[in-house]
């Protein structure tokens, strides 16, 4: 896929997107802004800066995905999960952004049916949001919700034989979210991931928002533990450099952290 291809797509910079977003009711709240979907509409998810991408059981760097990939042939996948505790994030004058989903596809295509949440800074303010993506469309926040930093998340995405659905469930609030849609055009279900990770805005990888450590629990796909897959360690890392942004450790029992090491 293209950078940005989507229909209907408005390119806009870094600073536009600020100012538009930074609006005198978020500015005005102590407690943290929740994702809309002006915000939304202008991120993706998709894989960016992927070295080596043919090696399995493998380390590898992406400019901005952090996590693990398990990998196989066309219809290896059909269902993907993980739990974790939205991150807080405490922002300066800075606009960053972090993500932390599930999904199937997207590591060696362009397709991609995903669920997850994200700790952003805009406009100095902590904003917090959920969200599901089929790629090549844009993000869309789920509406309606709360979300807040140490809240527990379990995202799940299952693919039925005809349809997608991608559940995202907040245990701390009490709310569920689920959506279903006919995936990707030329989906292959040929991986499975679990990701920490610095989304594109209007069109250009963001810097990434300090998250602290995410930790992932319960990572399955196809109901075993991602580990037993062998699946690929991904290291962000910036675009320029070998500097490392983002930081997986090892994965044992579906359990694995990931550490914010740079914007």
């Amino acid at each position: 896929m293209s950078p940005r291809s989507s229909a209907g797509f408005v390119l806009v910079t870094a600073a536009a997107l600020t100012a538009a977003l930074a609006t005198p009711s978020l500015a005005a709240s102590n407690t943290p802004a929740q994702l809309t979907q002006a915000i939304a509409s202008h991120e993706s998810h998709t894989l960016r800066g992927l070295a080596q991408p043919g090696k399995a059981n493998a380390t590898v760097s992406s400019t901005n995905w952090s996590g693990y990939a398990a990998t196989g042939s066309t219809g290896a996948y059909t269902s993907v999960t993980s739990s974790w505790t939205q991150p807080s994030v405490t922002c300066s004058s800075a606009t960053t952004y972090s993500s932390f989903w599930v999904g199937l596809d997207g590591y060696s295509n362009s397709a991609l049916e995903q669920t997850g949440t994200e700790a952003d800074c805009i406009g100095g303010k902590a904003t917090y949001g959920a969200w599901w993506e089929v790629l090549p469309a844009s993000e869309s926040a789920y509406s309606g919700v709360t979300v807040k930093g140490g809240d527990k998340f379990t995202a799940t995405v299952t693919y039925t034989g005809s349809t997608f659905t991608m559940t995202l469930a907040d245990s701390t609030e009490g709310w569920t979210k689920t959506t279903t849609h006919a995936g990707s055009s030329g989906f292959k279900n040929a991986s499975a991931e679990v990701v920490a990770e610095a989304p594109e805005v209007g069109g250009s990888v963001a810097s990434l928002a300090d998250f602290g450590t995410v930790t992932f629990t319960g990572a399955k796909a196809n109901g075993s533990n991602l580990d037993t897959f062998s699946p690929n360690e991904i290291v962000m890392t910036k675009s320029s450099s070998s500097a490392v942004r983002a930081q997986p450790g090892s994965i044992s029992g579906g359990s694995f952290a990931d550490v914010w090491k740079a914007s």
